[in-house]
C-alpha cells in the first residue's frame, strides 16, 4: 500500500485513497497535533459519487509526485481528485503560497455571494463562512454589479435563494443519487449560470430535503425554519424514532421543549451520517413524536459547539435516572 506524507504525517493508506481522504485519516487517529491538516472542501461529499471537483478550495501543493518520479507538480492539484501514489510529500497548512492561493479561490467564491450572513438561516454552521474567516479579505477588490435572483419556493418546504449558491453541484447529485426523479439543474453557461428547477416545478419525493443538509452555504434553506432562530441558540439532541423509509435517526433543534427543526446527524467534516425522508424532517414537530437519546455533541469548531448546554443537559438526564432508581426503590 502506498505511503503518503501530508503537512510532515506519513500514513499508509489502500490504493486509490485520493489525498484529502489520506488527510482525513491522518485527522481520525489524532495525528494532526492538534492541527487540521485536512483541506476544506466545499462541493466533496464522500456520500455521493463524482462529487469534488468543483470548488477548488481543498487545493494542495504536492512537493514530491513519489518514490519514483520524485519531481514536485507544477501547480496545486484538487486533493479530492488527486490520488496518492507512493512516497508522495503534500503541502496543505504549511506551505505560505498554497494558503496565498486558496485566498484567491475564497476571493472568487466571495465574488457574487451577498454578505447575507446577519439574516441568514445557515450563519454558524456555514462552512463558506469558517472559509471566509480563516481565509478571506476584510474588503473586496470585486467593483462591479453582482448577479441576483428572486427568491423561488421549489416546492412546500425548501427555499432557493440563488445569490447565495456556489455551484457545488452537491444538490444535483443529491437528486440523481438518491430521489427517484431529478427536478433541478445547472441552467446556462458561464458567470450566468443557476441552478433552477424546469418552470419552477417542485421538487416533491420522500427525500428531496436532503438538499438541504448537503448545501455548505445558506442557497437552499428550510421553510419550516426560515427566520425562526440563530442556530446556536438552539439546543441540538440525538433522537430516534420508527419510520419506514428511512432510518429514523436524526438530530433535533429545540428551543425549551420546542422542535425548530429536525435535520439529519452529521459527522465532524459535516456530512449526513444516514439520509433522512421528508416525513420525518418535515412533519415531526412534536416531541413526544420522537425517543431522546441525549445531547448531540457538534464536532465542529463553531460557535454552537462553544455553548455548554452539553454537559448540563447531560447532568439533567443523570438525574433524572437516579430519581427513577429511587423512585423504583421506594
Amino acid at each position: 500500500m502506498p505511503k503518503v506524507t501530508i503537512d510532515g504525517h506519513t500514513i499508509e493508506v489502500p490504493d486509490g485513497t485520493t489525498i484529502l481522504q489520506a488527510a482525513r485519516m491522518i485527522m481520525d487517529k489524532g495525528e494532526g497535533n492538534g492541527e487540521n491538516i485536512a483541506p476544506p472542501t466545499m462541493c466533496y461529499y464522500s456520500k455521493l459519487k463524482t462529487s469534488g471537483g468543483y470548488c477548488r478550495t481543498c487545493i494542495v501543493k504536492v512537493s514530491k509526485g513519489s518514490e519514483k518520479d520524485p519531481r514536485p507538480m507544477p501547480k496545486p492539484v484538487a486533493s479530492c481528485r488527486t490520488n496518492v501514489m507512493d512516497g508522495m510529500e503534500v503541502q496543505n497548512i504549511t506551505s505560505p503560497e498554497l494558503l496565498e492561493a486558496r485566498k484567491g479561490v475564497v476571493e472568487f467564491l466571495l465574488i457574487n455571494h451577498p454578505l447575507d450572513c446577519p439574516i441568514c438561516d445557515q450563519a454558524g454552521e456555514c462552512h463558506l463562512q469558517d472559509l471566509g474567516y480563516e481565509h478571506g479579505l476584510a474588503k473586496t477588490r470585486y467593483d462591479f454589479k453582482r448577479r441576483t435572483f428572486n427568491l423561488i419556493d421549489i416546492g412546500p418546504y425548501i427555499k432557493l435563494h440563488m445569490t447565495r449558491c456556489i455551484m457545488c453541484f452537491r444538490c444535483i447529485k443529491v437528486a440523481d443519487q438518491l430521489t427517484n426523479h431529478r427536478y433541478q439543474g445547472m441552467l446556462f453557461r458561464g458567470d450566468a449560470s443557476e441552478i433552477s428547477t424546469y418552470i419552477e416545478k417542485a421538487i416533491d419525493n420522500d427525500f428531496s430535503g436532503n438538499v438541504i443538509d448537503v448545501c455548505p452555504v445558506g442557497a437552499l434553506t428550510d421553510r419550516t425554519f426560515r427566520f425562526k432562530s440563530r442556530v446556536w441558540f438552539t439546543k441540538p439532541m440525538d433522537a430516534h424514532r420508527n419510520c419506514t423509509k428511512c432510518s429514523g435517526k436524526v438530530a433535533l433543534w429545540l428551543k425549551d421543549n420546542e422542535v425548530l427543526r429536525v435535520t439529519s446527524r452529521k459527522d465532524k467534516w459535516g456530512e449526513a451520517e444516514e439520509w433522512i425522508c421528508n416525513e420525518c424532517r418535515f412533519e415531526k414537530k412534536d416531541i413526544k413524536d420522537w425517543v431522546i437519546e441525549g445531547p448531540r455533541h457538534i464536532d465542529r469548531h463553531s460557535v454552537i459547539s462553544a455553548n455548554h448546554y452539553e454537559s448540563l443537559a447531560q447532568l439533567k438526564l443523570d438525574i433524572g435516572k437516579q430519581q427513577k432508581q429511587l423512585n423504583g426503590k421506594s
